[in-house]
This record gives structure tokens, sequence and C-alpha cells, in this order.
């Protein structure tokens, strides 16, 4: 067998995964450039942000296109955030490994240099990580944090669910003395949501019910709950002495952001600040964010459940509506036909009996893991009239066990039989397919109900019951009509779910708005995973640079004790690495091209070469201060790094920190490297049978390692 590397001085997958990551240059960075991907089947397009929307997108024909791809996907599976810098990162290391090949480094070299260099950055850039609790306590201090809350505590839950709080606080009245209610069934019923009136200067006033013991506050649409403390004053925000129960602080908190208070302590935002610190500048999103925030915080500390939990987190596009009605609605929003919504204005604040279905509700739908009879043979003498007759069979028996158990309401998880919907709607019966699995969950823990797989395993216990459904209100307080889809609600007491309904009037948007939104969630989510966030705006990548190229001006002899202990780097002990300092100094060049990208994606530099001069002269000043850590940790505080300032929050004052993610971004740095370094090393022809008798006798048999 005769082994030859082709054509080593092209390596013809490098250059594709270059060729395919300069396509997702303007895709790096806070201040993304998006870009249209126009099907030319259609002529419809579509507006993407993001590396894994781009590939996904690309007619990708070769091996290395697709092992990208392949790569890609399971960094987007895993943590939905760091794409494009791996998607970055694997085209300019492919570039730097083809530049290595063509000094002849031998391909071992490059590949044992650049992994073990890989791993000493990853050590060495754990200093530069920052607790959450730390990073929350200094945001939350900050003058820059305390203008900026005049963002952050503005909330955009939509008023519908202060109303439904409403009518739920005034019908426990009439059954419940409000003075025998306890703090915890207070927390069960008013969530302190907060309207969108109450950042616009509404005064607080108190109502009082029936019963002298509590009262309730009211800012725009909004209940709180005050406990068991009494008002001295009642119409005045200045001078109101409120109670100092859970829910008052919430209340004194807008208090004072009406009356213009620079004050923003903690309890504020909480998890919002850090949610304002991971958007990178993406402003929707993370007012979206920061009002789920809030809504778990405030259940979390009254149920004792997780604080931030993305399994009840959904979203729904409206397309028609201005991206300003985008907010959080309480409960499950999606979207049905006019028909189904002609159903739905028969149930308004009708509690309804719910269904589950965990699967298709379709006449050949089968549960997973199902055996079909061996050895079976179905013979039918009319298959069209058969056929038919037992699809009217299967309808007329589904419908009437739907009947039978007067349900009113079914999700279902997956495709739904049209015929069946028809007749469901035509008996005052909705039916909502394509649910997701943590939507059921959700309402079989706060309606009893249990799913089922078929509609043959119903029981009486398997429905439940104190579910409701509404067409859904615009933030104006108007319904919305589509046209094609109306947006619905579904909603039960308890429940803890809630719905991100992003809406836009460019329909080539809304995939993008959809994943920046989950990009905002997912980051948080693996913030509070991870316990710890790195500095952001290049720090990090500032720092590894740093670091590369101090080791690789190392002597390539064997590196004393005290030198291998001083970077951490055993493996620079070890003797022959003779092209130890090209192979590093091609595995910098992938982050000094990654930071000047940056700069030049966010207007912070003219040109790459300004923006590589500014790198050279951060590196030089790190160089001299003796310490690169330290001085890129005073930078960072002094603001000499990439802010979100830059992006839409430029306008709200003085430019906010940026923090990232630990895991996802080392996790897109050991995959962007793992598969340049697999390419190079598939890149050859393996040559087995006759021809290698051939070739031994050949002129060419120099080019060939026979094994």
């Amino acid at each position: 067998m005769a082994f030859r590397d082709v054509n080593a001085r092209r390596h013809v997958g490098l250059q594709q995964l270059s060729s395919l990551a300069l396509a997702g240059r303007t895709l790096l960075g806070p201040m993304k450039s998006c870009k249209f991907v126009v099907d030319e089947s259609t002529n419809q397009s579509t507006l993407i942000c993001s590396a894994f929307r781009l590939l996904e997108s690309l007619d990708l024909t070769s091996a290395a296109g697709q092992l990208l791809n392949e790569t890609i996907q399971a960094q987007n599976k895993e943590f939905k955030t760091g794409m494009s810098t791996l998607l970055f990162l694997t085209g300019a290391w492919s570039s730097a490994v083809v530049e290595c090949l063509q000094q002849n480094v031998p391909i071992s070299a490059i590949v044992s240099v650049m992994s073990e260099g890989l791993n000493s950055c990853c050590e060495r850039v754990q200093c530069l990580q920052r607790s959450i609790h730390d990073v929350n306590k200094e945001l939350c201090s900050s003058s820059v944090q305390s203008k900026a809350c005049q963002i952050g505590c503005g909330s955009l839950l939509n008023p519908q669910i202060s109303q439904y709080f409403k009518k739920e606080i005034s019908a426990l009245e009439k059954v419940i003395p409000i003075n025998s209610r306890s703090h915890q069934e207070n927390c069960n019923f008013n969530k302190c949501l907060v309207s969108p009136l109450a950042g616009f200067g509404s005064v607080a006033s108190l109502v009082k019910p029936a019963g002298d013991k509590s009262t309730f506050l009211i800012s725009g649409d909004s209940v709180f709950a005050s406990g068991c403390n009494k008002q001295k004053l009642t119409h005045s925000r200045y001078f109101s002495t409120l109670g100092k129960s859970h829910f008052s602080s919430h209340q004194s908190t807008f208090e004072r952001h009406h009356s213009g208070s620079s004050a923003c302590p903690c309890q504020c935002s909480g998890l919002g600040h850090l949610a304002m610190a991971l958007s990178h500048g993406n402003q929707t999103s993370m007012k979206l964010l920061q009002s789920i925030v809030a809504y778990q915080q405030e259940r979390a500390e009254c149920s004792g459940s997780s604080q931030f939990n993305v399994a009840e987190i959904v979203t729904c596009c409206l397309l028609g509506l201005p991206e300003s009605y985008s907010c959080v609605s309480l409960g499950f929003v999606t979207l049905v036909s006019p028909e189904q919504a002609t159903v739905i204005k028969r149930f308004e604040d009708k509690p309804l009996h719910i269904l589950l279905v965990d699967g298709d509700l379709t006449e050949q739908y089968r549960h997973l893991g199902f055996n079909r009879p061996c050895n079976v043979r179905t013979i039918l003498e009319s298959p069209s009239l058969q056929e038919d007759s037992s699809g009217d069979l299967w309808l007329s028996t589904m419908l009437d066990i739907l009947i039978s158990f007067e349900v009113n309401l079914v999700l279902v998880k997956g495709n739904v039989c049209e015929n069946l919907m028809e007749r469901c709607v035509a008996n005052s019966i909705l039916v909502i397919g394509s649910v997701s699995r943590d939507v059921l969950r959700a309402f079989e823990e706060v309606t009893s109900a249990h799913p089922v797989t078929y509609l043959t395993q119903l029981n009486a216990a398997s429905v439940g019951s104190g579910a409701q459904v509404e067409l859904w209100n615009a933030c104006d307080g108007r319904a919305v009509d589509l046209g094609e889809l109306v947006p619905v609600r579904v909603k039960a007491q308890g429940i803890a779910l809630l719905t991100a309904v992003l809406s836009t009037t460019v329909a080539s948007k809304v995939q993008l708005i959809e994943d920046q939104f989950w990009t905002s969630v997912y980051r948080l989510h693996h913030a509070l995973n991870d316990k710890k966030v790195f500095l952001g705006g290049g720090a990090v990548e500032l720092l590894c640079l740093s670091h590369i190229q101090m080791l690789a001006e190392q002597p390539s002899q064997p590196a004393s004790r005290d030198s291998v202990k001083e970077f951490h780097s055993p493996w620079l002990a070890a003797a022959g690495m003779e092209y130890r300092s090209v192979v590093l100094q091609a595995l910098a060049s992938g982050w000094k091209q990654y930071l000047s990208v940056v700069m030049c994606n966010a207007a912070e530099a003219a040109s790459e070469l300004e923006a590589c001069a500014a790198v050279d002269h951060h590196l030089k000043k790190a160089a001299d201060c003796g310490s690169p850590s330290a001085y890129i940790l005073q930078e960072f505080r002094r603001g000499a790094f990439l802010r979100s300032g830059s992006g839409p929050f430029a306008d709200h004052g003085e430019a906010l920190k940026v923090y990232d993610n630990v895991t996802a971004k080392t996790e897109a740095w050991r995959r962007a490297l793992d598969l340049v370094l697999l390419v190079l090393q598939t890149d050859a022809e393996i040559i087995t049978g006759p021809k290698r008798n051939q070739l031994l006798n050949s002129c060419m048999s120099s080019e060939f390692m026979f094994l």
C-alpha cells in the first residue's frame, strides 16, 4: 500500500474550509452584518445572521463542507451560540496550516504543536474568568448600570397577563377572606407582573378590596400584593410608606424609577443585568429576556423552583405586526386557522377539559418501537372502497371518543389529520398540533391531564381541567387578525409557561429574530450553568494571542523547569521541536485575524490593517507591562475593549461591558482546530492493489511512502 499527500502545496480540503469560512466573516462580533439567502427555485429570500443558518442554506457537496456543517450543527445543538467564532477560526487556521505546509513543516508537528498550544491557551485564560456573583454585584453597583437601569427595569410583559391575574384575584376575594391568605398563596396568584405602561410615568395608586387587611398596588395594568401591611398614604409616589413585604419592594423600585432616581439596586432586575451584559447589543432580545428573568425570579422566590428555566420558555412569531409589539405573554401563544378561531370565541373565559396527545393524531401513526405483526398478509377485494370506509370509521371513532369524554381542547405533539380537525371544529372541539413536549409538560402539571399516545387509551383520569383559551391581544389591547392565521393564547391557573411573542412586518426576518432571541436565552442559561463568564470584547482572544507569541519566542531547545512551570506547558520541554515557532505563529495568526475582523465589523477600525496595528499596540503594551493578564484586566475595567455601546445601547449613556460564555467559547475553539487537523490528516491518497507494484518500478516512486 502506498501513501501520498494530494497536492501538498494546495491541500484542497483545507482550501475548501477557508473558502466557506470567508462567507461568514461579517457574522463575527457583536455588530453583525446580516446576509440574504435567496432560493433560486422559488426566488424567496431569508435574512440570516448566524453561521448555522448560513451553512444550512448552502448546497455543500464537498466532504470538507459537510464536515464543517456537521461541526456547526453540533455546536448549535449543544450551545446555540459560538457558531460564528467556530466558522471563522476554522477558516483562519486552515489558511495558517496551508502556509505551514508550504514551508515543509511535517503534518505530525503541526498536529501536535497546535493541539498542545490550544490546550495551553485554555489553561492560561482561566485567569479572565469571573464568577456570576461577582459580575452581578459589579454590574448592579456600577454607574453604567444605574444609567442603563432605565432600559432594563422596563418590562415587555403583555398587559393581558396582568388583567388575567386581576380576574383571578377578584374571584378569590369572593371565596377566601383576604386576611386569611398566607404569603405563599399571595405568591401563587400575584406574580408582580409589570406592564409597559409602568415605564411611562404612571402614578401608582392603591385599591382596597372588601377586606381592610391587605392592599393591592396597581401600576398601569399590573397588580402587586403588599401582604398585610397597611398604607399611611395612598396617592403619593413620594411619601407612601410601603410595607417591607416581598412584593412591595418591587413597587418601590418602580416608584424610584418614575421619580427620576438613579438608584438601581440588585433586586431591580437581578439576573437582568447579566442578561444585558451577555446580549452583545441585541436590545429587543435583551428586554424580552429581562422580562422573563424578572417573572421567573419572582416565582422562584415564592415556590423555591429554579431561578431560570429554559424549558418554561417558548416562542411564537407573528408576521404582520411591528417589532415594537414583541412582548412576553403568560401561557402558550400559537397560531391557528380562522375556522379554529371561531371555536375559540365560544370558549372565552370558560374552563375547558383538556387532552394531551404525545404523538401524531393520524390513523397511520405508530409509536416509536412499535413492531408490526410478522407473516401477516391483508387481502382487500375493493381497496379504494375499503380504504375510504376504514378512514371514515377511524374518524368517527376518534370523534366519538372526544365527545364522550367532553373534551374541548386537544394539544398534540405531532401532526393532526386534517379531516379529523375539520370534524372537531364542526363539533366545537379545538385541536392544536405541533406543540412541543415542554408545553405538554407545563399543562400536565397544572391541569392534571395525563398524555396519551392514542385516543383509544383515553379514560377519565387522562382528561385535565382548568385550561382556558382566548384570542391573543396586542400590547394596545386590540385583538390581532393576521388573515390566514390568528394568534391565540392557551392558559391555566398557576402555569409557569411563558411565550416570547416575536413580531415583525418583514417576512424574511422571522427566522432571524427568533434565532437572536434564543441565542440570548442560551447565553444566560450556559452562564448560570458554568457559574462563571469570560471577560468579553476580545479580552480573552488578546490574552491567547499574547500567550502563544510568548511561547513561540522561547528557544526550541529543552526548556528549564522554571520556564515550564511559568507557562504551564510541559510539552515545550520536549527536544526536537524545530518547527515549534513556525506552527505557534500560525496558531497565533488565527487569533490576530479574529480580533482584527471583530474590530472592523464593530467599526472600531477603518480597515483590517488599522485593526492589526491596534492589536499590535496592545500586545506591545502587555509585554512591556510584564503581566499580560494584569494589563488586559486593567484595560477591560477602563473600557478599552469592545463594548455593546457600539450598537443599540449607544443612545443610553455610557457603553456596557460585554461578557462571554466560558464553555461555549472554548468548545468552539477546540471544535474548529479539531476539524482543521482532521481535514489535514485525511487530505491524502492511499493506493492499494496491483498499481502498488507499478509505482515501485516507476520514476514517481520517490513521491510515495510505502506501508
